[in-house]
Formats: structure tokens, sequence, C-alpha cells
């Protein structure tokens, strides 16, 4: 081979590396990227400890949906992470100039993007943060941040900075920048929430990265997708979220969709039709009293006290909480609970090891369960369920943008053999397979940061031709 033919073929074989180039695991091109997910385990704990630490979840789920209503083309895919087992879900994103990654938990019960600052000192310790003097592309918008969530809360300020994901770029996304959130609230290496509810939601008032894309016609298909693992060890591979379109490898049989109730675009929202445990149906009340917002973002289930009260009642032995166990239920460990629920279609299970929140209960054969009673405010447009992770991961689910609607699928025997499986956590996406997109000039036109790439590795080895042949 000549030297001539030679450097023409590493023009090739560069050019197509450079398509690839900090691209997520898994399947990779300019079509079909992906997010992968994390889990990180629970952590040991004693019986007191486990006692708070419901009371903390059923607390922070009745401040995150009491007041956020009142605060007014192509496809990716990114593998995720499963943290504390089952509790938290993230994946990566990258932002500023040159981009940082940084994990975020993956929220479709809230909509606002954020990520830590370096300002931010004890509360966010060791998390990676954002440092926006370190990007050339950053923007302060001069405006205050406060969010509040399921498991705490978040304040700062306001930003605006180049924002990549499973492959899209955002050139001026807003999003909140950290500086004081509750102790304990994020767990390293996770640095923030990353909001994939609708506008209507977000405290700051922008525009979700997920709603801008599929808005704007970014998407090949107008949805994204989840596949969540189920428990194992310490943190490991947790599943997948995709964005414009589904992973046919992950579910059997059909998608059911689902319109959102009146088109209501702020939760996920569906309407529980028909609730089965034990094989006796729950008696439920019609209409918006049965709304249940499905959200990655909440690790159990809440409801209303009387229906959570119907489900335990079709349990022997159960007994209600007390304490810092208030809205909980213990019941025996060695009873098996089968729960299923309709929202219109098909009935979606949800196994007995999921609906088993932990074996330390009252004694030693007692176990707490999943499902737990929150107050309902009645107003408009607050749903009175929230379907969190317990119920997700035993379901393919698919969030629809036009029309507005959630899908609901089986999953596949690919999906189901990931449970419990211990693997590596999967690489940051860095987006440089990526779709840049500007919120304020939507009718740009896509572009592939890679073809930059290759554009300066093909002059570099023209160069070095012309001076061989010199």
């Amino acid at each position: 081979m000549t030297l001539l033919s030679l450097a023409i073929s590493s023009i090739i074989v560069l050019a197509i590396i450079s398509n690839v180039v900090g691209a997520p695991q898994g399947y990779t091109s300019s079509a079909r990227q992906f997010i992968s997910l994390t889990r990180n385990p629970q952590p040991s704990r004693n019986t007191s400890e486990w006692a708070e630490y419901a009371k903390n979840l059923r607390g922070a789920t009745i401040a995150k949906y009491s007041s956020q209503l009142s605060q007014k083309r192509g496809t990716g895919e990114n593998l995720m992470v499963n943290q504390r087992i089952d509790t938290n879900f993230y994946g990566f994103l990258a932002v500023g100039t040159p981009p940082y990654p940084f994990a975020v938990l993956l929220d479709t019960g809230s909509s606002d993007m954020w990520v830590s600052s370096s300002a931010c000192q004890s509360t966010c310790s060791g998390t990676g943060n954002f440092d926006s003097e370190k990007s050339s592309t950053f923007k302060n918008m001069s405006k205050s941040f406060s969010v509040t969530y399921e498991k705490g809360y978040a304040a700062g300020t306001v930003g605006q900075d180049v924002v990549q994901m499973a492959g899209f770029t955002i050139s001026d996304q807003t999003f909140g920048v950290v500086t004081t959130t509750k102790v304990n609230f994020l767990q390293n290496p996770v640095t923030g929430i990353f909001g994939l509810a609708w506008q209507s939601l977000a405290t700051s008032g922008a525009m979700p990265f997920w709603q801008a894309l599929a808005s704007n016609g970014q998407w090949n298909q107008p949805l994204m997708a989840f596949q969540l693992t189920r428990k194992a060890g310490e943190l490991e591979p947790g599943g997948s979220f995709t964005m414009g379109y589904t992973n046919e490898s992950l579910y059997t049989g059909t998608i059911d969709y689902q319109d959102i109730p009146n088109g209501q675009a702020s939760y996920w929202l569906q309407q529980i039709t028909s609730m089965i445990v034990q094989g006796k149906s729950i008696s439920l009340p019609s209409g918006s009293a049965s709304y249940a917002a499905i959200d990655t973002g909440t690790t159990l289930v809440a409801g209303p006290a009387a229906s959570i009260a119907a489900i335990y009642a079709q349990i022997p032995g159960s007994q209600p909480g007390t304490g810092s166990w208030e809205g909980f239920y213990s019941y025996p460990c060695n009873t098996s609970i089968m729960v299923e629920i309709s929202f219109g279609g098909p009935n979606w299970s949800i196994s007995p090891g999921d609906f088993a929140f932990t074996s330390i209960g009252p004694t030693s054969d007692e176990c707490y369960g999943a499902f737990y009673a929150i107050p309902t405010s009645g107003a408009s447009g607050t749903p009175s369920w929230i379907l969190g992770d317990t119920f997700l991961k035993n379901v393919y689910s698919v969030f629809r943008y036009d029309p507005p609607s959630v899908g609901f699928a089986a999953l596949s025997e690919v999906a189901l053999e990931m449970n419990g499986l211990a693997g590596g956590i999967p690489s940051a996406t860095l987006g440089a397979n990526s779709a840049m997109f500007t919120l304020e000039s939507s009718a740009a036109p896509p572009t592939h940061t890679s073809s930059a790439v290759a554009i300066v590795i093909s002059a570099f080895f023209a160069t070095l031709i012309s001076f061989v042949q010199a």
C-alpha cells in the first residue's frame, strides 16, 4: 500500500470514528443514540432509619404535588443507572462550552432542569458541580430559582447554556444553577434533576429540553420511553431512556396508548379505571378523582387514604402504620400480593416483590407495602395518585408528545433478563454525535457536530499528503 492510499484510507476510517466519539454505549448512529440509566442501591438501614426514610418519602411526595401547580428529527437513547436499589434512576447529559458531563435524575413528575453549582457547599459536596465561569457560553439570567420534589428541595439562580443529551444539543437551554439543597438530597455522583413533564409545571418557566425537541420536529417520532430494571447490588445498569423512538427489543406486543385526560398537558396523567388486589376489584371514584401522575422520579406509589385502605383490606393481617410509618401499612411477609391496574385498556400487574417495600415491619415476619396514603387537596390538575417506579419497573412506558398520551407495553424477555444483573456503569453521553438546535431560532436545521471533526481530520491528512508529495 502506498503512503497516499494509506492516508486516504485513514481519512475514511477517522471520519467514521468521528461519528461515534463520545456517543453513549450501545446502538450508536445519527438516528439512534441512547442514554443508559444507572440504579443506585439502598444503603443498609436499621429499623429506625427505615422508619425515617419512609416518613421522608411520604412527606416529600405530599410537598412535591402540592406545590408545583401553584408555581406556575432524530432519535436518541441514554442507558440509565439504578441508584440505591430502585430509589433513583439517573442518566447523563453535558453542559457548557467545553461540555462537561453530569449525572442527573430523570423525572417525568417535574419539568425543571437543574444542576448544582460549584458555589453549593456542604449540601452538594462530592457531586462534581457545575462551574459557570468555566463555560464560555453560559449566560446568567439574573432570576431566582426554587423547586420542591418528593425527596427534597433545590434553590439558586436561572442560567442559560449549551446542553447536550443522547446526541441532541440545544444551544440556549434555560436551567437552574442550584446553590442550596436539602441535606443529603443528592447522592454522589448525581448532580441535578432533568425534568421530563410539560412546560406548564416548570417553576423557571423554561421549556423542557425534551419538549423543545419534540415540538420542533427534531425527533423521528414524537415520544420518549423508559425501561427500568429491578434491584440487585450497588450502582448498576438501570435500563434505558429513549428519545424519538421505542426500543422494540425491550417490549412485546403492542403499546397501549391512552390520551392524557382532556389534553391536560402538565403531569403525565392517566385515569385509573380499575384496580384489582388479590383478585378482588377495588372501588374507585370516577373522573379526575382517579387521575394518576406517571412519575419516574417517585420511588413508590401514593394514593388517597380511602383507596389505600381498601387495597390493604384485601390483605389478611394488614395493619396501618403509626408514627414515622403513618400512611403506610404492614402485612405478613409470607403473603404474596398481586395488584393489577388499568387505565382503560389492558390490566398491568405489579409483582409481589415490587409491592413489598421493606421486610422491616412491626414484627420479624411483617413487611411494609409500597403503596401509601397521602392527603388529596382536590385542587384542579393535582393528581390523586402518584405511580412511581414500583409500578414502572413492571412495564415498558412511553410518553408521547402528539397526541399527548402515555402508553404501556409488556416487557420482553430481553428486558426481564436485565433485572438484578450487576454490570459496569454506563459512560457519560457528551453528545459528540449531536443534532444542534437553538430555541431562539427554531427554524434552523439540525447539524451534526461530528461532521466538523471529520472535516478537521480530513484537512490534516490532506496537508500530510501534500507534504509527502512535495
